[in-house]
């Protein structure tokens, strides 16, 4: 009985799905269902053939973040909207193939998505698919470090920016009044940055910069006279994030005003409930083509932080990411079975002080050249000709006449 009512379900789903398909997106294109709008999402999104899939993205971010220039939005060098891509932007078959929403569960073997709105608190609906992207990201890792969730600040997203710049600047203009003593001022002023990879180096980086030139130039002193001091602290290790201070698994004590977290990543509810192969992080396993291992009909993929290529283990970094994508889509629009391969590009890195770091192989730089050489390469990667525009004149604002102090709640 139980063999008959599987079978039944297995019919009427295809059943539906080819009505679909012919009603409302024409009989000669496959859909597409594409999760998320990260750089292997965003990479997939914009390069495959529209004419053979009707493209279905779902997601509870409605842009493409570039977000290697996040940190510098921050402290104001760059404004927000200036490293951000609506997703429409890339226009659409229909207006309805772009959900608003968050995946809660995969249906491999009807090729069902399971999908919850985050505009709308329990409005569930399933969304059938011929091809399936995974491309969800990841979310950073507390190690189960107390009072992180509580205390600590991510920066991961738009919001997370937006949060820390208005920390900073709430904690320098209260450092100013009257009521605050030195020992308070000092520790409002203290920041404490978890983690030394490249989210960590480039957000001190930009830190320094905003105390360097624009917090000597707009807050010179208290009412006493004495002037005001800045410090940043970065460390790789802590045993619990209070509101004031975080405690070092040494016992040192560390007064702060703001923990800036970015030590690493883990997955996301709807990864972590899977019932796949993943690795010992918790990411989906997939093979050379990027297939996941736990599908047995060969029609999803992951691609991103999300997952891992089983045998050819890559960093979690937006160029593995984007490459990953970009592969997809050539895979899906030839039925390429060409494996994927990866070489690194090299590393650019901004250390503060018009001083950057890079390793590429055709040459090694620091200093002002690779400053220059840093800037220019995420010109040219930046997504539209929008943000190239906007970028440029956010720097040239910034040089000009300083960072945007303003605060907003």
């Amino acid at each position: 009985m139980q063999t008959i009512r599987a079978l039944s379900v297995i019919k009427h789903t295809n059943v539906l799905r080819t009505f679909c398909r012919n009603a409302t997106t024409g009989a000669e294109r496959k859909r597409l269902i594409i999760l998320g709008t990260g750089w292997g999402s965003f990479s997939v999104l914009k390069q495959v053939d529209k004419s053979k899939y009707d493209v279905i993205v779902v997601s509870p971010r409605n842009h493409f973040l570039f977000t290697p220039l996040l940190c510098s939005t921050t402290v104001g060098t760059l404004e927000f909207r200036s490293i951000v891509e609506p997703v429409r932007n890339t226009v659409f078959r229909q207006t309805d193939h772009f959900h608003l929403s968050r995946a809660t569960g995969i249906d491999f073997i009807n090729r069902v998505l399971h999908v919850e709105s985050v505009l709308k608190s329990g409005a569930k609906y399933d969304l059938m698919y011929d091809k399936l992207v995974i491309g969800v990201g990841s979310l950073s890792n507390t190690f189960n470090t107390p009072g992180v969730k509580e205390n600590a600040f991510f920066l991961k997203e738009v919001a997370d920016a937006r949060r820390i710049r208005n920390k900073i600047l709430s904690n320098f203009e209260l450092a100013t009044q009257p009521s605050v003593t030195p020992e308070e001022s000092e520790r409002l002023l203290h920041i404490v940055i978890v983690g030394g990879g490249p989210t960590g180096v480039e957000f001190g980086a930009e830190v320094y910069d905003f105390v360097q030139q624009d917090v000597s130039r707009l807050f010179k002193a208290k009412k006493d006279g004495n002037p005001m001091k800045f410090s940043a602290r970065s460390m790789l290790a802590s045993e619990t994030v209070h509101e004031d201070h975080v405690h070092l698994k040494s016992g040192e004590k560390i007064p702060c005003g703001l923990v800036v977290w970015s030590t690493g990543l883990a997955p996301r509810d709807f990864v972590r409930e899977m019932d796949i192969p993943k690795n010992e992080r918790g990411q989906i396993l997939t093979d050379r083509n990027l297939r996941v291992l736990g599908d047995p009909s060969g029609n999803a993929f992951a691609i991103g932080d999300c997952a891992d290529i089983k045998d050819l283990t890559l960093p979690c970094t937006a160029q593995v990411a984007e490459r990953q994508g970009k592969y997809l889509a050539q895979h899906l629009n030839t039925g390429s079975t060409n494996k994927f391969s990866f070489t690194s590009a090299g590393m650019l890195a901004y250390i503060g002080g018009y001083d950057g770091l890079t390793d590429v192989p055709q040459t090694k730089l620091r200093g002002f050249p690779s400053w220059f050489l840093w800037r220019s390469a995420y010109l040219t990667k930046l997504g539209s000709w929008r943000l190239r525009m906007q970028v440029p004149l956010d720097w040239t604002k910034t040089l000009l006449f300083g960072r945007d102090v303003s605060r907003f709640e």
